[in-house]
Protein backbone atom coordinates (compact mmCIF):
# COMPACT_ATOMS: atom_id res chain seq x y z
CA UNK A 1 0.00 0.00 0.00
CA UNK A 2 1.54 3.34 -0.90
CA UNK A 3 1.39 6.26 1.73
CA UNK A 4 0.86 9.53 0.23
CA UNK A 5 3.16 11.53 2.49
CA UNK A 6 5.39 9.47 0.89
CA UNK A 7 4.40 11.05 -2.45
CA UNK A 8 4.69 14.24 -1.29
CA UNK A 9 7.70 14.30 0.13
CA UNK A 10 9.18 12.28 -2.42
CA UNK A 11 12.78 14.22 -4.22
CA UNK A 12 12.47 11.79 -7.34
CA UNK A 13 8.95 13.20 -8.28
CA UNK A 14 9.43 17.35 -8.54
CA UNK A 15 6.14 17.44 -9.75
CA UNK A 16 4.41 16.64 -6.21
CA UNK A 17 6.48 19.18 -4.68
CA UNK A 18 5.03 23.12 -4.16
CA UNK A 19 6.27 25.87 -5.63
CA UNK A 20 6.75 29.21 -3.81
CA UNK A 21 5.05 31.73 -4.57
CA UNK A 22 6.81 35.70 -4.94
CA UNK A 23 4.81 38.14 -4.13
CA UNK A 24 5.04 41.69 -5.25
CA UNK A 25 6.61 43.96 -2.85
CA UNK A 26 3.80 46.28 -2.03
CA UNK A 27 4.23 49.95 -2.83
CA UNK A 28 3.25 53.00 -0.61
CA UNK A 29 1.43 55.02 -2.62
CA UNK A 30 3.94 58.17 -1.43
CA UNK A 31 6.84 56.26 -2.74
CA UNK A 32 6.94 56.61 -6.07
CA UNK A 33 8.06 53.24 -8.46
CA UNK A 34 12.37 53.11 -8.68
CA UNK A 35 13.21 54.75 -12.02
CA UNK A 36 10.05 56.91 -12.69
CA UNK A 37 10.36 60.68 -13.60
CA UNK A 38 8.49 61.50 -9.98
CA UNK A 39 11.82 59.15 -8.40
CA UNK A 40 14.40 60.80 -10.38
CA UNK A 41 12.60 64.33 -9.41
CA UNK A 42 12.61 63.51 -5.78
CA UNK A 43 16.21 62.38 -6.03
CA UNK A 44 17.50 65.44 -7.54
CA UNK A 45 15.56 67.45 -5.12
CA UNK A 46 17.08 65.57 -2.63
CA UNK A 47 20.51 66.22 -4.01
CA UNK A 48 20.20 69.81 -4.80
CA UNK A 49 19.19 70.21 -0.48
CA UNK A 50 22.31 68.81 0.06
CA UNK A 51 24.89 70.63 -2.04
CA UNK A 52 23.14 73.53 -0.57
CA UNK A 53 23.73 72.95 2.94
CA UNK A 54 27.07 71.77 2.42
CA UNK A 55 27.84 75.49 0.37
CA UNK A 56 26.18 77.21 3.54
CA UNK A 57 28.24 75.78 5.90
CA UNK A 58 31.79 75.74 3.13
CA UNK A 59 30.46 79.73 3.41
CA UNK A 60 30.07 79.83 7.43
CA UNK A 61 33.61 77.53 7.50
CA UNK A 62 35.23 80.18 5.30
CA UNK A 63 33.89 83.41 6.89
CA UNK A 64 34.65 82.22 10.57
CA UNK A 65 38.80 81.36 9.03
CA UNK A 66 38.83 84.32 7.77
CA UNK A 67 37.47 86.21 10.77
CA UNK A 68 39.59 84.36 13.06
CA UNK A 69 42.59 84.73 10.80
CA UNK A 70 42.50 88.81 11.23
CA UNK A 71 41.63 88.77 14.91
CA UNK A 72 45.17 86.59 15.24
CA UNK A 73 46.82 89.40 12.77
CA UNK A 74 45.71 91.74 15.00
CA UNK A 75 45.81 90.71 18.34
CA UNK A 76 49.23 88.56 17.69
CA UNK A 77 51.22 92.03 18.71
CA UNK A 78 49.28 92.79 21.87
CA UNK A 79 52.36 92.07 23.82
CA UNK A 80 54.33 94.22 21.65
CA UNK A 81 52.10 96.99 21.93
CA UNK A 82 52.05 96.98 25.30
CA UNK A 83 55.56 96.95 25.62
CA UNK A 84 55.71 100.17 23.30
CA UNK A 85 53.54 101.98 25.20
CA UNK A 86 55.95 102.78 27.92
CA UNK A 87 57.86 104.21 24.97
CA UNK A 88 55.07 106.89 24.32
CA UNK A 89 54.31 107.73 28.07
CA UNK A 90 57.98 108.79 28.76
CA UNK A 91 58.02 110.97 25.46
CA UNK A 92 54.81 111.98 27.51
CA UNK A 93 56.52 112.76 30.47
CA UNK A 94 59.31 114.74 28.73
CA UNK A 95 56.49 116.69 27.34
CA UNK A 96 54.94 117.32 30.41
CA UNK A 97 58.06 118.57 31.57
CA UNK A 98 58.91 121.04 30.49
CA UNK A 99 56.50 124.26 31.89
CA UNK A 100 54.65 126.37 29.25
CA UNK A 101 56.51 129.69 30.49
CA UNK A 102 59.96 128.05 29.48
CA UNK A 103 58.77 126.66 26.29
CA UNK A 104 57.25 129.78 25.15
CA UNK A 105 60.62 131.96 26.06
CA UNK A 106 62.98 129.08 24.76
CA UNK A 107 65.41 129.23 22.51
CA UNK A 108 65.83 127.81 18.99
CA UNK A 109 67.84 124.61 20.21
CA UNK A 110 65.09 123.73 23.25
CA UNK A 111 61.84 124.78 20.58
CA UNK A 112 63.79 122.25 17.83
CA UNK A 113 64.35 119.96 20.67
CA UNK A 114 60.65 120.46 22.01
CA UNK A 115 59.54 119.88 18.45
CA UNK A 116 61.08 116.75 17.95
CA UNK A 117 60.22 115.14 20.77
CA UNK A 118 56.73 116.15 19.61
CA UNK A 119 57.29 114.47 16.56
CA UNK A 120 58.68 111.22 17.46
CA UNK A 121 55.29 110.92 19.68
CA UNK A 122 52.99 111.64 16.69
CA UNK A 123 54.93 109.20 14.58
CA UNK A 124 55.09 106.58 17.73
CA UNK A 125 51.06 106.78 17.86
CA UNK A 126 50.54 106.60 14.12
CA UNK A 127 52.28 104.18 13.82
CA UNK A 128 50.41 102.20 16.59
CA UNK A 129 47.30 103.68 15.09
CA UNK A 130 48.23 101.85 11.92
CA UNK A 131 48.58 98.44 13.50
CA UNK A 132 44.99 98.81 15.10
CA UNK A 133 46.22 100.62 18.40
CA UNK A 134 44.84 103.68 19.36
CA UNK A 135 44.65 106.31 22.04
CA UNK A 136 41.63 107.25 24.05
CA UNK A 137 41.30 110.23 26.55
CA UNK A 138 38.04 109.70 28.39
CA UNK A 139 37.59 113.28 30.31
CA UNK A 140 34.23 114.25 30.75
CA UNK A 141 32.77 111.18 29.86
CA UNK A 142 31.01 108.69 32.81
CA UNK A 143 33.43 106.59 34.66
CA UNK A 144 33.39 103.03 33.11
CA UNK A 145 34.97 100.01 34.96
CA UNK A 146 35.63 98.27 31.97
CA UNK A 147 37.58 101.25 30.03
CA UNK A 148 39.21 103.55 33.19
CA UNK A 149 40.86 103.24 36.48
CA UNK A 150 39.59 105.10 39.44
CA UNK A 151 42.79 106.54 41.33
CA UNK A 152 41.30 109.13 42.97
CA UNK A 153 37.83 111.44 43.82
CA UNK A 154 37.73 115.41 43.16
CA UNK A 155 35.73 117.28 45.07
CA UNK A 156 33.89 119.06 42.52
CA UNK A 157 29.71 119.45 42.88
CA UNK A 158 29.86 121.67 38.90
CA UNK A 159 29.82 118.32 37.12
CA UNK A 160 27.88 115.19 37.55
CA UNK A 161 29.18 112.92 40.32
CA UNK A 162 31.15 110.08 38.77
CA UNK A 163 32.61 112.04 35.79
CA UNK A 164 36.26 111.51 34.77
CA UNK A 165 37.41 114.98 35.50
CA UNK A 166 41.21 114.24 34.99
CA UNK A 167 43.36 111.60 33.09
CA UNK A 168 46.50 110.43 34.57
CA UNK A 169 47.73 108.48 32.10
CA UNK A 170 46.27 107.62 28.78
CA UNK A 171 44.42 104.58 28.02
CA UNK A 172 44.83 102.13 24.95
CA UNK A 173 42.62 100.04 22.91
CA UNK A 174 43.85 97.37 20.30
CA UNK A 175 41.12 96.16 18.23
CA UNK A 176 37.74 95.99 20.23
CA UNK A 177 39.49 95.22 23.11
CA UNK A 178 41.22 97.17 25.92
CA UNK A 179 44.78 97.61 26.12
CA UNK A 180 45.42 99.68 28.74
CA UNK A 181 42.51 101.35 30.76
CA UNK A 182 43.01 105.12 31.44
CA UNK A 183 43.98 106.42 34.86
CA UNK A 184 41.81 108.58 35.91
CA UNK A 185 40.57 111.02 38.81
CA UNK A 186 36.41 110.75 39.20
CA UNK A 187 34.55 113.93 40.52
CA UNK A 188 32.79 113.37 43.75
CA UNK A 189 30.00 115.74 45.70
CA UNK A 190 28.05 116.86 42.39
CA UNK A 191 24.15 115.34 41.63
CA UNK A 192 24.02 111.39 40.24
CA UNK A 193 24.32 111.15 36.48
CA UNK A 194 21.08 109.38 35.33
CA UNK A 195 20.90 106.23 33.60
CA UNK A 196 21.64 105.63 30.09
CA UNK A 197 18.47 104.34 29.77
CA UNK A 198 16.65 107.64 31.03
CA UNK A 199 19.10 109.93 28.71
CA UNK A 200 17.83 108.31 25.85
CA UNK A 201 14.28 108.16 26.81
CA UNK A 202 14.71 112.35 27.67
CA UNK A 203 16.66 112.78 24.21
CA UNK A 204 13.63 111.61 22.51
CA UNK A 205 11.01 113.02 24.06
CA UNK A 206 12.67 116.34 23.22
Amino acid sequence: MTDPDLQKNDPDNPAQASEPVVSKPYIMPDDPETGSAEALAKEAAEARDKMLRTLAEMENLRKRTAREVADARLYAITGFARDVLDIADNLQRALDAVPAETRANADAGLKALIEGVELTERSLLNTLEKNGVKKFDPTGQKFDPNFQQAMYEVPDPSVPSGTVVQVVQAGFMIGERILRPALVGVSKGGAKQAPAANNDQSNSAA
